[in-house]
């Protein structure tokens, strides 16, 4: 039985940007579908049902941001922007709106690749409403409510557990402070940063190798955490 090819669903108005990224997408088996416009990109994100889309900012007729924010309305499609703009307040803005990953203009290649496939696998794992998390040395029981790390059960506090559950069900994806904030505590601690950064450090203390250099739990400076993919 041949395997299914994953689509990919390109928005960008630049032909060449567009057929580098088909040329890619083809060596790495999958399908690249093309829009240059936001809203033909809106009506195939319908009608095509791609598993993944790369959005440019700078669309001729719409913003890119605008293009996040209705496909939010009814859609969980995984939403990496591949954008020139590269100031934080594009990039939290864009994951304000819900989009999955970031990648600035000119891109490696090999990266952006690395980011579509996790979030591809991320999102086949969300798909299949799995009852255990697990990524790399962790492994988080959400029935027997538990968490092993390297095998090990390991304590965590409430406030603690939904964290990591919160950065293990969007493993691959750039976070705001906001949006975890938010999510976790609650809107009235939206601007809880500092809090929020104690609550990182004792998570750290009990899932990362070096806790003060971190594999899976990483900072971006002035936007937000990440959980990486293992």
């Amino acid at each position: 039985m041949k395997q299914k090819k994953n689509t990919i669903l390109i928005v960008d108005d630049e032909p060449q940007i567009r057929k580098l990224l088909c040329i890619t997408l083809e060596a790495h088996n999958m399908k690249p579908e093309e829009a240059d416009e936001g809203r033909k990109a809106i009506r195939m994100a319908v009608s095509v049902k791609p598993d993944l889309m790369l959005l440019d900012l700078g669309l001729p007729d719409i913003d890119g941001k605008q293009v996040i924010k209705e496909v939010r309305e009814w859609s969980n499609l995984p939403i990496i922007v591949c954008s020139v703009r590269d100031s934080d307040k594009e990039m939290i803005e864009a994951f304000d709106l819900g989009a999955d990953d970031y990648v600035t203009k000119p891109f490696n290649p090999d990266v952006l690749l690395a980011r579509i496939t996790a979030n591809l696998r991320k999102a086949a794992s969300v798909e299949a409403g799995q009852p255990v998390l697990e990524n790399g040395r962790i492994q988080m029981d959400l029935v027997k409510h538990e968490v092993l790390v390297d095998g090990n059960r390991v304590e965590f506090t409430p406030k603690e557990y939904d964290l990591l559950r919160y950065f293990l069900v969007h493993r691959g994806k750039m976070l705001t402070h906001r949006q975890i904030l938010h999510e976790v505590w609650g809107a009235a601690h939206g601007d809880d940063t500092q809090y929020l950064r104690v609550y990182i450090s004792q998570v750290r203390e009990k899932v990362e190798p070096t806790p003060s250099s971190p594999d899976y739990i990483v900072t971006e400076p002035g936007i937000g955490y990440r959980m990486e993919v293992f």
